[in-house]
């Protein structure tokens, strides 16, 4: 019989043992041997408990948690040739819902047990991982400013409430260099790099930005006032070209340097603060289990 492992960030669940009996019951009923169950812990979110769970022998590891538990599950999967499947838990869960993935759990296991496998690109920042988005300025303070327990009570809409009290933060000098070109200097209040393009709600943010063609896609953010950022969120939702609002460009390597520190955050967890970095693509990083379904 094949046999999964479990990775589950407890912070994210009510009710931890009845979470765990629903889904041991689930794969006894698809034929499944009972799974090796691994909580992540501040100490290890997933990094170490995925490289345990490929030394077991497991056929496929389900992440349940938030995109930062998918992210770290990701990196100590990547090269092992065992998928990565979603159980998606957070707020945003944004790899999944770029991908079409189910975010209700019966469907999602469904996927888990049943799926096919693809491999999907990365990018790495300063040399850490992520699978979603890396960003700088606006989107890193918009994190650190959102409660948990705001989070629980709210959901996504605690992330724009956020984002408002930081609108009128002023903007910092970037130096800007893709690829080796010459490099663009700028005044920007955030520098947003993804895998995936698509935010909550159906922002198209990096709308042409795909998981498998091994590049990355950024966006800089440089309005001014009140009727700059109206100005800029039109253009994002209607996706029009590029104005000096708001950029968007694709590349293999960015080099990212900024006049002063400034936050900067991956797959929805801060890092701390930077005055420079250095973001590479990772093509075909790590295998991801979709719907059979789909071509």
């Amino acid at each position: 019989m094949r046999q999964a492992a479990v990775v589950v960030n407890p912070t994210k669940l009510g009710e931890v043992e009845s979470f765990k009996e629903a889904l041991c019951l689930a794969m006894r009923e698809h034929g499944w041997n009972q799974p090796l169950w691994l909580e992540t812990t501040t100490d290890d979110p997933g990094r170490g408990l995925s490289r345990r769970a490929v030394a077991s022998g497991a056929d496929v590891l389900l992440a349940c948690g938030g995109d930062g538990t998918v992210a770290s599950c990701a990196e100590g999967l990547a090269g092992t040739g065992v998928p990565l499947a979603i159980m998606p838990m957070g707020t945003g869960n944004l790899l999944a819902r770029n991908l079409g993935l189910p975010v209700e759990f019966e469907a999602a296991l469904a996927v888990a047990l049943t799926g096919r496998d693809q491999a999907i690109d990365a990018g790495t920042a300063n040399g850490t991982p992520f699978v979603v988005m890396a960003g700088l300025g606006l989107d890193a303070r918009m994190l650190s400013h959102t409660s948990e327990p705001l989070k629980k009570r709210l959901g996504w809409a605690a992330y724009a409430i956020s984002v408002i009290r930081h609108l009128r933060d002023r903007p910092v000098r970037v130096t800007l260099t893709a690829d080796g070109e010459r490099p663009r200097l700028l005044r920007s209040n955030a520098v947003i790099v993804g895998n995936v393009g698509w935010l909550r709600g159906g922002v198209p943010l990096l709308p042409d930005a795909r998981p498998d063609d091994g590049l990355l896609d950024a966006v800089t953010l440089n309005p001014r006032g009140w009727v700059g950022w109206i100005a800029a969120a039109a253009q994002i939702l209607t996706k029009r070209d590029a104005t000096s609002r708001v950029t968007r460009f694709v590349f293999r390597r960015l080099v990212v340097e900024c006049g002063t520190e400034q936050p900067w955050e991956i797959d929805g967890e801060l890092m701390g603060t930077t005055r420079r970095l250095v973001i590479a693509a990772q093509p075909d990083w790590v295998l991801l289990r979709l719907p059979a379904e789909q071509t």
